[in-house]
């Protein structure tokens, strides 16, 4: 019986794919695995049984991934599982980016009480909240993974011009483009596109991406979305940018205080993900991620340990988590068996053995080792 935790609500059509042999609940002092949301779990003390994180969702800032890997526990999140629902609300922001759609209604509600005059007054005052279609302008986008496809080609069957940077861009994803100019640089993007969306993950190389310098790099009037991570962007240099007009309108999916209230700014309250199919296909995924390891010690999607997956040969498997530059040989020699696999990613190897005789693995280098 393998012990889940979950410390938020996961969907039941991912939690009901664990079957019979798993107890889930939010409260377990033992758990095998946790599947979490927006949790934070930095300051969560990690039981010796825990051997995999599963985040029902891209990005895993609440998780402390370094000290998970540290400790042998594998962290693992849904990429993709979300991106239609982020693209559809990307696709709004463009929309209420340009047209004043926000502060429109906000304005209609003030004419209540006006009677029959209230249609007078609407024509009266629309033309305060015009604004431009999207139509024949450029967007530009920030990390083309998979939100980012989907945005460009969103973008591009809505008539704009799309041109995008990613220097992890894969062939595979590259062909997944319907009509995107795939740049070398952001400073490519920053000079041609009417509207920025960024889609990268928040690390101490994209830290307030979009800053003074950078905007400063942009054309006047310039609409910019950001609906990854708050940190991303430098709040006050918008704001500043804002003021002076060389940004026309800020939308993101962060409301944070010092945003708040401020003209040109549409803060929503972190909708990216919030509707039920997405949540389903979170579920579905972190699930699946976690009963493989669990049962079969494969890792598929994991954001601090190598992927591996092995088709099971029969005997005991034996699976060891290691530092990068273990001896594989000697691991394999101490399992008593050669059908293995390994790989290694940054400073950690990971490795199966089939039909091993052995889990007494005392090897240099070795973290963990679990036999199943």
């Amino acid at each position: 019986m393998y012990n889940i935790l979950t410390l938020n609500k996961i969907a039941k059509c991912g939690t009901d794919i664990l079957g019979d042999n798993y107890s889930v609940s939010d409260s377990c002092d033992t758990p095998d695995a946790v599947l979490v949301r927006s949790a934070s779990m930095h300051d969560t003390e990690l039981p010796e049984s825990l051997l995999a994180i599963a985040r029902a969702g891209a990005g895993v800032n609440n998780i402390p991934i370094a000290d998970c890997a540290a400790k042998g526990i594998v962290v693992f999140n849904s990429p993709g599982a979300n991106a239609n629902a982020v693209k559809e609300l990307v696709i709004a922001g463009l929309l209420l980016s340009s047209r004043r759609i926000v502060a429109g209604i906000e304005w209609a509600k003030t004419l209540k009480g006006n009677g029959d005059q209230v249609g007078k007054l609407v024509e009266k005052g629309k033309s305060n909240f015009a604004g431009p279609e999207i139509t024949g302008k450029t967007l530009g986008i920030i990390g083309l993974g998979a939100i980012g496809i989907k945005v460009a080609n969103a973008a591009a069957a809505l008539g704009m011009k799309v041109v995008g940077c990613d220097p992890y861009l894969s062939e595979a994803n590259k062909a997944k483009l319907s009509d995107c100019t795939v740049v070398d640089s952001n400073d490519e993007v920053y000079a041609v596109a009417d509207y920025i969306t960024v889609h990268v993950p928040l690390n101490d190389g994209t830290r307030a991406l979009i800053n003074s310098n950078t905007i400063a790099k942009m054309k006047d009037g310039v609409r910019i979305l950001n609906y990854s991570r708050d940190g991303l962007v430098d709040s006050a240099d918008i704001i500043e940018a804002l003021k002076s007009g060389k940004i026309s309108a800020y939308v993101t999916d962060f409301a944070t205080d010092d945003i708040l209230g401020e003209e040109g700014v549409i803060a929503l309250p972190h909708l990216g993900a919030s509707t039920p199919e997405s949540e389903d296909n979170c579920a579905i995924m972190a699930a699946n991620e976690v009963k493989d390891y669990l049962e079969n010690g494969n890792i598929v999607n994991s954001v601090n340990l190598p992927a591996l997956s092995k088709t099971r040969a029969g005997g005991t498997r034996v699976c060891v988590i290691a530092k990068a530059d273990v001896d594989v040989e000697a691991i394999k020699s101490a399992a008593g068996s050669d059908d293995a696999e390994s790989a290694t990613k940054g400073d950690y190897t990971y490795v199966i053995i089939d039909n091993a005789a052995n889990a007494d693995i005392a090897v240099d280098g070795v973290i963990r080792v679990r036999s199943i």
